[in-house]
């Protein structure tokens, strides 16, 4: 079953192989057993695709929850009296992941190495069930009510430019100037306008300007490259700022923060894996992280 549905999940035999770490005759070699035992056609194969059957897509379904139940079996059991093992399905955005995530993986890891870790790097919101994800670190406001969610760390943003932008183009002094300013905006939040705080009082800034991307990171190499100001999360723009290849603009200033949060399916029968995991993330970057503690605006409190 579990191979079924990486087969359905991957559309691709060789794909939900390479996955699995196990050959492509094997896999073929499950899926035609439980079609065997079944008496039907699960999979339509053509050279090009595959696809579900109406009995497929039925058995899917019901596949994924068997083993839902059996991972909760295990996680509320079997994993109680020794340490955690197992495999973790985890999907974040590509600045996040890269910046921060890989090396909290590899420490967490490091401290139960029977665990394994399967990361899925999106910056779209993935559906965690249809893709079996056993947790998503997204970076919002505020969630969907109807998701389960923790929160891990607070995300502070800074404005910022290089050098040699600020060098062609001036700094700006007060939020109202960043309108004069080409702006690199991030298509998923901010686009339009930014928002700043400061001493109880808030103010929305139009900002435009000839750059847009859905990846922070791309964004985060055009501010270093020149190419204009952008409001970047202290957990990428802070190093770059303290090696001057970014300078901070604008203070006194607080921009809308958001959170960083560790969503999942279910508040039962956690797993211990994803429970150690989530543990770990929240005593390693909860309170102040590291890369706020510099970048804090003057005179505001820490979240």
């Amino acid at each position: 079953m579990r191979v079924f549905s990486e087969v359905a999940l991957r559309g691709s035999f060789t794909a939900a192989a390479d996955n699995l770490e196990m050959s492509r005759a094997k896999v073929t070699r499950h899926v035609k057993e439980l079609e065997s035992w079944l008496g039907c056609r699960l999979l339509q194969r053509s050279t090009r695709r595959i696809s579900l059957t109406e009995a497929g897509e039925a058995c899917l379904l019901r596949c994924r929850k068997m083993l839902e139940l059996s991972e909760d079996l295990q996680g509320s059991i079997g994993q109680k009296d020794g340490p955690p093992h197992g495999q973790l399905r985890v999907t974040t955005s590509m600045s996040f992941g890269s910046a921060h995530l890989a090396s909290a993986v590899a420490s967490y890891l490091d401290l139960y190495p029977d665990v394994s870790i399967d990361l899925l790097i999106e910056d779209r919101s993935v559906n965690l069930i249809e893709n079996r994800i056993d947790l998503a670190i997204r970076i919002a406001g505020e969630l969907d009510p109807n998701m389960v969610a923790r929160r891990i760390a607070p995300c502070h943003s800074v404005v910022c430019a290089s050098p040699d932008y600020l060098q062609r183009k001036g700094t700006p002094l007060v939020p109202a100037d960043i309108t004069d300013h080409n702006c690199l905006t991030y298509s998923n939040f901010g686009k339009g306008q930014w928002r700043f705080k400061k001493q109880g009082t808030e103010i929305d800034v139009p900002v435009s300007g000839n750059l847009s991307a859905n990846e922070v990171m791309v964004l985060n190499r055009a501010t270093i490259a020149g190419a204009g100001i952008a409001l970047q999360p202290t957990y990428l723009a802070g190093p770059l700022i303290r090696e001057g290849k970014l300078t901070r603009l604008l203070p006194d200033w607080e921009p809308s923060g958001l959170t960083i949060w560790g969503a999942y399916v279910s508040r039962h029968h956690m797993p211990a894996t994803l429970r150690t995991f989530l543990d770990f993330l929240v005593k390693r970057f909860g309170g102040t992280p590291d890369w706020d503690k510099d970048y804090q605006p003057r005179g505001f409190p820490v979240d």
